[in-house]
């Protein structure tokens, strides 16, 4: 019989439970970058497929979270909102996940991580980069990168955040697009991954094990982040953003 120690060794489960939540905690301040820190620190110590597999179900869990948080009508309305984002960044994700073990996905992270550092990196220094209103060219465009990418690597957050910021929303209405986006993404990833073979018998129990530790973060982060108003919460979104694409950009470098 399957036991949790038998899968990992006890230091692996600590390293394991901490990075989820160091993950759900920044998730809880910002709406994002879960994917990112999770599969950037298991990477460390745990093979590939076992990392992306890991932080399948705590980005599920926690996207519904961030999702329903206002309520259902709410949830319902930014999918309206963001139709074409959601359905353009299905169909490349699908796309993606299906080549995720037939093509090295450091050239993709490459061509997503520079435009994003150098996007975060000049709004930090306050030339403001902002769209006026909508463009359904642009948001068709960042959803199949952002979709492509995350079927690849299980990191489609950048993209999607630089969206979101150059259209000055809101902060309460970011992140519940943010969960909205991300927990649609989440459960076509599941589907995908189901398919491709990450996501398997072993791996879903690792998977099932770290929801706790990524809800605990998400909630302690969640009070943090009511005690932010809109300018700091930009700025702190943009930090984090740079953060990622860097982290992506030395993914894409040093392997």
């Amino acid at each position: 019989m399957m036991t949790l120690f038998s899968i990992l060794s006890p230091m692996e489960w600590a390293l394991a439970f901490g990075v989820l939540f160091i993950a759900g905690l920044i998730k809880g301040m910002v709406g994002f970058a879960m994917p990112m820190i999770s599969i950037s620190g298991l990477s460390m110590v745990l093979p590939p497929d076992w990392a992306l597999a890991g932080l399948i179900i705590p980005t599920l869990v926690t996207n519904g979270m961030q999702s329903f948080g206002q309520g259902a009508r709410a949830a319902i309305t930014s999918v309206r909102r963001f139709r074409v984002f959601l359905g353009v960044g299905l169909v490349f994700l699908l796309i993606g996940s299906q080549l995720v073990t037939r093509v090295d996905p450091d050239t993709f992270l490459l061509l997503i991580a520079v435009p994003v550092a150098l996007f975060a990196m000049v709004q930090l220094l306050g030339w403001q980069f902002t769209l006026s209103a909508p463009s359904m060219r642009i948001e068709a465009a960042t959803g199949a990168v952002a979709g492509f990418v995350g079927g690849m690597a299980g990191v489609w957050g950048p993209p999607t955040v630089a969206y979101l910021t150059a259209l000055n929303t809101p902060k309460t209405d970011q992140m519940r697009v943010q969960g909205v986006i991300y927990g649609l993404g989440a459960i076509a990833l599941v589907a995908a991954h189901v398919t491709s073979g990450i996501l398997r018998s072993e791996t879903l129990v690792f998977s099932l094990a770290l929801v706790a530790p990524g809800v605990m973060g998400m909630w302690a982060g969640g009070l943090l982040q009511d005690r932010i108003d809109q300018a700091m919460f930009r700025r702190i979104t943009l930090i984090v953003l740079l953060v990622a694409a860097l982290n992506l950009l030395r993914r894409a470098l040093m392997g």
